[in-house]
């Protein structure tokens, strides 16, 4: 068995652990991504902004790039169907921003989305994908600053796209490639298909991230192991458990650590990530963010109703303080809860929503989707 990875390379760019965070909308702001670093190395990435927002100067996506004043690597994952808006963006984001590594999203599964041939959908038109591709590394490549994208294995099972996006991105120069294993059509239910990722692998020189079904630490390495990936992707896995990020660092340098806290040290883990929400925000908006990462931190410890309750319409500090001291700080963490999924889950869709059309034509170079300048998602 080949060794396991113990940091990621992406062009320039040396992470010290083969750990990214995925970005997910309205979670890896920059308070977050703060309290996961001080977890464990890694490469934390920003929530997913629009590349028409940026050009055209969007107030709230000017707002979303706010980054830490420790966070010395900065990482953005872009969403753009555009290649000349996506090229643009991309240069706004190495000249004013200095950001050190952009991602481009092509993994969306959200019917908004898709509906006009964005994020997950957009990957079937092969040569549109390689436009945008292009477009995007040509911009920061003047900059030192590598390109990734993430994807997902493909619209449905009839239409699977990630071989050819695969050496779509290798071809254009970019640096890595994510792939989440299921289609859009799954969306976030059932098993991610590792299989896939371990094909990707076999196809392309390029390193390959996996993304799917990484609750523990130990199913990252499980991961790294059965499909030759050069790191992996966590998203839903460390909602309200942060701490998975110093398991991973553990994990890869070789050592058996798995952190189980007590209700008091998650109940530490809460009062810090206020903290810094207020400090990014201030204190009545940042209280009002915290309140949706409540139930993932309490999730299966005995808190009852009415203190979650509490918890969950919090709108100060003092008060978060007050609550948080009623917790029984020597309740031992739940075992039931390791290994099984956290966040949305779902159905799988029947149908995907698509332009009309959509599938006709495998190519789309030239072919101009409509971006709207707001759209928030991840993938």
């Amino acid at each position: 068995m080949p060794a396991l990875p113990t940091s990621l390379t992406l062009g320039s760019l040396r992470v010290d652990t083969p750990v990214v965070l995925a970005p997910m909308a309205g979670i890896t702001n920059a308070a977050y991504r703060r309290l996961c670093a001080e977890q464990g190395a890694g490469l934390y990435v920003c929530e997913m902004i629009t590349s028409r927002g940026l050009v055209e100067g969007d107030q709230h996506t000017r707002d979303m790039l706010v980054f830490d004043e420790l966070e010395t690597t900065r990482s953005v994952q872009l969403y753009g169907t555009d290649p000349a808006y996506v090229g643009k963006a991309a240069e706004i984001l190495c000249a004013e921003y200095g950001v050190a590594h952009i991602d481009l999203n092509f993994g969306c599964p959200v019917p908004k989305v898709t509906r006009k041939g964005g994020g997950g959908a957009l990957p079937w038109k092969r040569g549109l994908l390689a436009e945008i591709l292009e477009h995007a590394v040509a911009a920061a490549t003047p900059y030192d600053v590598p390109v990734t994208m993430k994807t997902r294995t493909g619209i449905d099972d009839d239409h699977l796209t990630y071989l050819d996006a695969g050496r779509i991105a290798q071809e254009s120069g970019v640096a890595a490639i994510a792939l989440h294993g299921r289609t859009v059509a799954q969306a976030y239910s059932g098993a991610a298909d590792w299989d896939a990722i371990a094909a990707l692998v076999a196809h392309v020189e390029i390193p390959v991230l996996g993304n799917g079904d990484i609750w523990e630490a130990a199913d990252a390495i499980r991961m790294v192991e059965q499909t030759g990936a050069a790191g992996v992707v966590v998203g839903r896995g460390c909602l309200g458990r942060p701490w998975i990020f110093r398991d991973l660092a553990a994990a890869f340098a070789g050592e058996q650590v798995a952190t189980l806290p007590t209700l008091g040290d998650v109940a530490a883990m809460m009062r810090r990530h206020a903290e810094l929400l207020c400090r990014h925000m201030g204190e009545e908006r940042g209280c009002k963010e915290f309140r949706k990462h409540v139930s993932w931190y309490l999730k299966g410890f005995a808190a009852g109703g009415e203190m979650r309750r509490s918890l969950g319409l919090v709108d100060s500090l003092s008060a978060l303080d007050r609550l948080l001291a009623e917790l029984d700080p020597d309740e031992p963490f739940p075992i039931a809860e390791l290994g099984a999924p956290r966040g949305r889950q779902g159905s799988p869709r029947e149908r995907v929503v698509l332009p009309e059309g959509w599938l006709d034509d495998a190519d789309g170079s030239g072919c101009h989707v409509h971006e709207d300048a707001s759209e928030t998602s991840g993938g």
